[in-house]
């Protein structure tokens, strides 16, 4: 960012004197009022004023003008540019997301899946310095996005996740198998996975525990994240009528999910309302930050020379036109 400087500012304060001396010019041009009166030269006295007589005032102008420059000419001033360089030490995070069919559950609103898409879209928005992937699972688990920098993209394709994109179910080991396997050669010296589910593990090839153990040997950090509202939340079932909702006990199996954040040196958490969930999706945040080194640069360039130019001309300008046009005025 450029900004203007001056490397010897008390000259700034001699600029006082220019209002001054322009005072005194227009009182010494009103007390110059004295006339000679001499009996029968009455054509003296009728002759007209020259527009030459108007135009004496320009060299004064000239004068104050080049005197104001050269005062900030003696002032230094300078142009500084300031930049930085950043160096980072950024996170890899994987955000394992749960899209089964309770996800669609209106304990959270508008339902559990858009309020989770919703909040994770701001946690990106604030790590612009980390690689974060996406990785959606129900009855099994695919990648929706690899790790990348490009939040711009990863944002679009996690608004695009929905409930019913692949077989239903809970497979919690598969999802965080998966999740693993994206980040498990990273050379980032921090790796995170957030796994996000509502439910009990019943489905997938891999257990939780056994996902767990994997994450844990290549040093791999799980936090987990269990939301439902207690007791009793509106889940959507198919009727011949098309789906509707009705209250329905809120399982999960927070016993597993905290396994797996105790294993991995993770951390468990439970949501209950959206609130909630922001709160924990902050936290996170929190606990996983980014390294980040700033040094910042500067450079001075002077910028003198053309106020001093063009104060040399106008002076230059002053005293010839003093000395032809109006030397007859003075």
């Amino acid at each position: 960012m450029n900004r203007i400087a001056f490397a010897e500012p008390l000259f700034l304060y001699l600029l006082v004197l220019v209002p001054a001396m322009i005072a005194f010019y227009i009182l010494k041009q009103q007390k110059v009022t004295a006339s000679v009166r001499m009996p029968g030269l009455q054509s003296f006295a009728e002759a007209e004023t020259t527009f030459r007589h108007y135009l004496r005032h320009i060299l004064f102008a000239l004068r104050t003008i080049a005197i104001t420059l050269l005062l900030i000419v003696l002032a230094r001033p300078q142009i500084t540019d300031k930049f930085q360089d950043v160096s980072t030490e950024g996170i890899d995070i994987v955000l394992t997301q749960d899209i089964s069919g309770s996800m669609l559950s209106r304990d959270f609103k508008p339902d559990r899946l858009e309020a989770a898409k919703n909040i994770a879209t701001e946690f990106i928005s604030g790590r612009p310095y980390d690689r974060i992937g996406l990785v959606v699972f129900s009855g099994e688990s695919f990648t929706q996005c690899p790790l990348t920098t490009d939040h711009a993209v990863l944002i679009n394709l996690l608004r695009e996740i929905q409930s019913g994109m692949i077989e239903d179910g809970t497979a919690i080991g598969m999802g965080l198998a998966t999740a693993v396997n994206r980040i498990k050669d990273s050379p980032s010296k921090s790796k995170v996975i957030i796994l996000l589910t509502d439910g009990v593990n019943n489905r997938g090839e891999i257990a939780p525990a056994t996902a767990a153990g994997i994450a844990k040997t290549f040093g791999i950090r799980v936090y987990t994240i269990g939301v439902g509202t207690q007791g009793m939340a509106p889940y959507p079932v198919q009727t011949p009528y098309g789906i509707q909702y009705q209250d329905m006990p809120v399982e999960i199996d927070e016993g597993i999910l905290q396994e797996i954040s105790q294993t991995t040196g993770g951390k468990y958490f439970r949501a209950t309302d959206n609130d909630s969930l922001e709160k924990i999706y902050k936290e996170i945040d929190k606990l996983e930050k980014s390294k980040i080194d700033v040094k910042q640069f500067s450079r001075k360039e002077e910028k003198y020379l053309l106020p001093a130019l063009i104060a040399f001309f106008m002076l230059v300008i002053e005293i010839t036109a003093r000395n032809t046009i109006f030397r007859n005025l003075i």
